[in-house]
């Protein structure tokens, strides 16, 4: 059982936006309108989201501008949560009014400068927006990326969902969304009390899967990779089942049958109340 490491993810972003342009190019007029997971978003508002927060990232990150000073920051989580969602509807009300092709073009503009950009952050340094779904008020650059690279990701997954083409599942892609995912988990668990040394392993199964340790430290919990010689509690869950659990992709009642738990039940359960984006 080791501490996590920092997730290094910036050299996936091009390849996953390839993946993305592939699909699109792919895609029929009304495969364009079909629904997504995410109601009432089709896959051209999702593709349009995703052209946002491109822009949305080299007009506060690279190029520094100002933000609305008509409009106060959001004191708490959940301002900062409605905040996003209104900035969110607004974009994708008006870029209805932009077609398939010329969105597709907009990406092909501002995508590859938004992953250069990306890619010539150090690491290791602050980033200018912290990651707040894991209760961060600080955070470094790899865990903004990261976090970047696992929106990317699961909004591509949305679109192929509700136009039926491949998932991208595979190791290469999945592990590190996984192991992201799952570094909000000190923080779902911050009100949860435990003697010191209380573990819990968490192991997400199929090809991307690892098991990950949840330690009560003095005060905290901490998370590690790897499994400690005993458990308090032990959770397993497919791979398909946790990404879409930790994105609101599926309940918790509909995942809870489908989960084996060893131990304490109760500890083990609390982990279905992670979620890894801004909700």
């Amino acid at each position: 059982m080791q501490p996590v490491a920092p997730i290094l993810v910036a050299d996936l972003l091009s390849p996953l936006h390839a993946e993305l342009m592939t699909l699109l190019r792919s895609l029929t007029p009304a495969e364009w309108e079909k629904p997504t997971v995410a109601a009432p978003w089709t896959v051209r508002d999702m593709v349009a989201h995703l052209l946002d927060t491109d822009i949305r990232r080299l007009y506060y990150g690279r190029d520094d501008l100002p933000r609305d000073a008509s409009e106060p920051p959001p004191a708490t989580y959940e301002e900062l949560v409605a905040l996003l969602n209104r900035l969110n509807a607004e974009w994708v009300k008006a870029a209805r009014r932009i077609s398939s092709p010329l969105l597709m073009a907009f990406l092909e503009i501002v995508a590859p400068q938004t992953h250069s950009f990306l890619q010539s952050l150090d690491p290791y340094a602050p980033a200018g927006i912290s990651v707040a779904w894991a209760g961060k008020a600080e955070s470094a650059n790899w865990f903004d990326v990261a976090r970047e690279y696992s929106e990317k990701w699961h909004h591509q997954q949305h679109i192929r969902e509700a136009v039926g083409a491949p998932l991208l599942n595979e190791r290469r892609w999945l592990e590190p969304i996984l192991d992201t995912f799952l570094r909000g988990l000190p923080h779902t668990y911050r009100d949860v009390t435990a003697p010191i040394g209380t573990t819990l392993l968490v192991e997400i199964t199929g090809e991307a899967g690892d098991r990950w340790t949840l330690l009560r430290d003095e005060g905290q919990w901490s998370l590690h990779r790897g499994a400690p010689d005993t458990t308090t509690a032990h959770l397993q869950i497919a791979q398909d089942l946790a990404w879409r659990l930790f994105t609101k992709g599926i309940s918790k009642e509909e995942v809870h049958p489908h989960v084996q738990i060893f131990g304490d039940e109760a500890l083990a359960l609390h982990l279905l109340n992670l979620l890894s984006i801004m909700a």
